[in-house]
């Protein structure tokens, strides 16, 4: 999630473990906590961007990390305030507030190594990255305990109230996702396409917006799906693999190659531009709907960069939006079906 979800998160764990013994600077410790799993993108300094990328939510998002650093953040934490509280307290709060970092990213697509060292990331797709539904009530619940005094119980029922709406809502999109997930095949061959495989990811900024990605034999379909209205089959985007395009080109067994693809977990398209190559990752979506429809691009890549037959270089890639985004749009299409194209 985003760092201002993973600072409230955080305050909220630090108020509920000890809010009513440390005050505001149980939120304050939480915040911080919360926030240092994410310290790892400073890895990107010492790293080339793919291997920065493949290390992003690894160790410092691991149950290990939690049970190795939370002690050290307690040990400081008690010092600073010269052994005032109690060590045990202070080891819960770092602890969980570390933790529920990465227990609430494993809901996004990217997810975390929860298991590290093991290679494997948990991934439930079931929350977009930024999702103000989710962000904002906490936001506001967490600032009106603050300005609570310590001792006052309605501090404690507002942010115990925050903490199960939040994961209320998390549970929720895990049941919106089956639903959308049960019928995904059938929708895909209503416009003749018998996917491979599928996946379902939450549209940007909401849980009410879906797109379901498939695999065919010569192509990937995006089709979009809102809780508001029926499912139109001709809402969808068709992306070639083209996959051939790494082996014309020699780096279908590179290992910085490799390494994307299997970041992408086959999910991924390649697309020639000029003298260079475009991978893209497809689990993070495609471009049309927030852009209103005037591009197709996917929304995460990497370019392949050649001088003559040689690969030179690897850089993430984003997409060009100079043709603009259409926000207004886009939010008017999650609630209603008459903004197809």
């Amino acid at each position: 999630m985003d760092s201002l979800t993973q600072i409230v998160l955080g305050a909220s764990v630090g108020e509920a473990v000890g809010g009513s013994k440390l005050g505001n600077k149980a939120a304050l410790w939480g915040a911080i906590a919360g926030t240092i799993p994410d310290l790892d993108v400073f890895l990107r300094l010492f790293y080339n961007p793919i291997d920065a990328m493949h290390l992003h939510r690894g160790f410092s998002h691991s149950f290990l990390f939690a049970i190795l650093f939370a002690p050290i953040l307690a040990k400081i934490i008690y010092h600073i305030y010269k052994k005032k509280y109690d060590f045990k307290l202070l080891l819960y709060l770092s602890f969980l507030a570390i933790i529920t970092h990465p227990l609430l990213d494993m809901f996004t697509n990217y997810g975390t190594q929860l298991f590290w060292p093991f290679d494997y990331r948990v991934s439930l797709n079931t929350i977009s990255v930024i999702d103000p539904i989710y962000t904002l009530p906490f936001l506001i619940f967490l600032l009106i305990t603050l300005f609570l005094k310590k001792e006052s119980s309605v501090r404690r029922k507002i942010n115990r109230f925050s903490l199960v709406l939040s994961c209320s809502y998390l549970f929720a999109g895990c049941l919106i996702k089956v639903y959308v997930h049960s019928d995904v095949s059938e929708k895909y061959s209503s416009f003749n396409v018998i996917p491979n495989r599928t996946i379902t990811v939450p549209m940007p900024l909401t849980s009410f917006y879906w797109f379901s990605l498939a695999e065919g034999k010569k192509s990937f379909y995006f089709s979009y799906e809102s809780l508001f209205y029926p499912f139109n089959k001709k809402d969808i985007d068709t992306i070639p693999k083209n996959h051939f395009l790494l082996k014309k080109k020699g780096v279908l067994n590179n290992p910085e190659v490799l390494k994307i693809i299997k970041m992408s977990k086959n999910y991924y398209s390649v697309k020639s531009v000029g003298n260079n190559l475009l991978i893209y990752d497809l689990r993070f979506g495609n471009s049309s709907k927030i852009s209103g429809g005037k591009q197709k691009e996917p929304v995460w890549g990497y370019l392949l960069q050649f001088k003559k037959d040689k690969l030179i270089k690897i850089t993430p890639k984003k997409p060009d939006y100079s043709s603009g985004l259409d926000f207004k749009k886009y939010i008017r299409t999650i609630f209603s079906e008459n903004n197809y194209e």
